[in-house]
């Protein structure tokens, strides 16, 4: 038999002094309740109840065990309420993990959005520039920028895909000169960040053509936003993703080169441990920041030319970003 519903039963006739109005409170037959009653005496070794023709008493020892009985239904009953609270409003700690960068310019601007549609909902925001094959046992979830998630062991939601793209700034093209083709490159500075795939290469390609290209690092930098600001300073060639420097490239602070070859794309995972039951708070941050991509159309921001300058000699430098400009991303690609 089930042991909460013999501690429920034993209750029940505790409260209404009858066996029957108990089995009629659970929807259990009288037959059924006896039985029920009896597993538990002879499990315990002892009588909680005597009967009698007209009703039943709780004996000495039933009636220390019917209050901690009792005390153990309402625990139940008070961790129930509190799951259902948490689904409905949850509360607690949401542990995120992901890059300096997207942590800054995508997560933190949102906070606040987010905590005022769930106010019991406090965040530890992790970052970190460097991630294995699946988020850390003690995040909830991790978001990442890569081609594709090793870990076949994790669920995995899609934020958005964006292009990659090489770029400098108008007084370095205007220095330097404007690469025509891959080859071209070879000549180039290059402002490398060291915990990308294949740092000191780039993979591109043309209809269906391929070439790679291997770099001449001027700086090297475990921080994209490192990079970016050097190369709003004229230092070399940066490699980000589009979501990135998109706002750089719109504005001509930065100008984009070899537009008519491609890199590989790069996919925005939000990644968690596959389980049964997703815990209500990582369930509402993961609606959240979908929700918030749709709005903003990222995706196709991301994916497309649209609205980007021709690199020129000529141009003239830019001025330096505004403070809530994206920077740099960590170029992740495996």
């Amino acid at each position: 038999m089930d042991r909460l519903s013999e501690l429920e039963l034993l209750v029940k006739i505790a409260e209404s002094g009858h066996i029957g109005r108990a089995a009629e409170a659970l929807d259990l037959s009288r037959p059924a309740a006896s039985r029920m009653l009896a597993a538990l005496e002879k499990r315990l070794g002892t009588r909680l109840v005597e009967r009698n023709t007209r009703r039943v008493f709780i004996t000495d020892a039933g009636q220390t065990f019917v209050e901690r009985a009792r005390h153990i239904l309402h625990e139940l009953q008070d961790a129930e309420l509190s799951l259902t609270r948490k689904t409905l409003d949850p509360s607690g700690t949401l542990r995120v993990g992901s890059s300096l960068s997207f942590a800054m310019h995508q997560i933190a601007p949102r906070l606040r959005k987010f905590r005022t549609l769930y106010p019991r909902l406090d965040v530890l925001l992790e970052t970190q520039n460097r991630y294995g094959s699946g988020p850390d046992d003690h995040l909830d979830i991790a978001i990442r920028t890569r081609e594709f998630e090793p870990d076949s062991s994790l669920t995995i939601r899609r934020l958005a895909t964006t292009n990659r793209v090489l770029c400098a700034s108008p007084a370095y093209v205007a220095q330097r000169g404007t690469p025509k083709t891959p080859d071209d490159l070879l000549t180039h500075d290059f402002l490398v960040y060291t915990h990308a795939n294949r740092a000191h290469e780039l993979w591109l390609s043309q209809h269906g053509y391929h070439e790679t290209v291997k770099l001449r690092a001027v700086l090297e930098s475990n921080e994209g936003q490192v990079l970016r600001a050097a190369a709003l300073d004229g230092l070399g060639i940066l490699v980000q993703p589009n979501y990135i420097v998109y706002n750089d490239l719109v504005s001509g602070r930065l100008l984009p080169l070899l537009t008519d070859w491609q890199l590989p794309q790069l996919h925005i995972n939000m990644a968690y441990r596959t389980r049964e039951h997703l815990p209500a708070k990582t369930r509402a941050f993961i609606e959240f920041m979908v929700a918030e991509f749709a709005a903003n159309n990222y995706e196709r921001r991301w994916t497309s030319n649209m609205g980007l300058k021709k690199s020129t000699p000529a141009a003239k430098p830019g001025p330096m970003p505004a403070a809530d400009d994206p920077p740099a991303q960590a170029q992740h690609q495996g």
